[in-house]
């Protein structure tokens, strides 16, 4: 690893290809419009959590620096939505975004592959436990 790697956030890491045919890739299907939406207005690394109804996308480099949207029922929400929506505030946002932060650590050894949606290398991450608390800290 090179000195400039090393300050700017060390090497990318590589995944496997998701293979096409898998439930993990059928799974990301209703939500590709979605990412692709996604993937055209925001520069940064996305990592994409399917589920049966959302797809949760931590944004950036989880754990340390990241934002979190997820696409349900074709719309992309966000911290500024739910606050929008749900006039919560900015401390319990920090707050959730703490909680978001050690979920995603407790994940760090699940499986991750690598797609590309609209030119994007993407990783997705099959991890029913991840998945489950993610639902949990956003719908609080």
């Amino acid at each position: 690893m090179s000195f400039f790697n090393k300050l700017f956030g060390g090497e990318k890491k590589s995944y496997p290809a998701l293979d096409s045919a898998t439930p993990l890739a059928k799974q990301l299907e209703p939500f590709r419009s979605g990412i692709e939406g996604l993937a055209k207005e925001i520069n940064d690394p996305m990592e994409i959590i399917p589920s049966s109804d959302t797809a949760y996308v931590f944004l950036g480099k989880p754990p340390k620096a990241f934002g979190i949207a997820w696409i349900r029922e074709g719309k992309v929400n966000n911290f500024r939505t739910l606050s929008e929506e749900k006039g919560i505030t900015d401390m319990k946002l920090q707050i959730m975004s703490e909680k978001l932060r050690k979920a995603y650590e407790k994940s760090e050894s699940a499986n991750r592959f690598t797609t590309k949606i609209a030119d994007h290398d993407i990783v997705v991450t099959s991890s029913d436990d991840l998945e489950r608390e993610l639902h949990e800290i956003i719908e609080q």
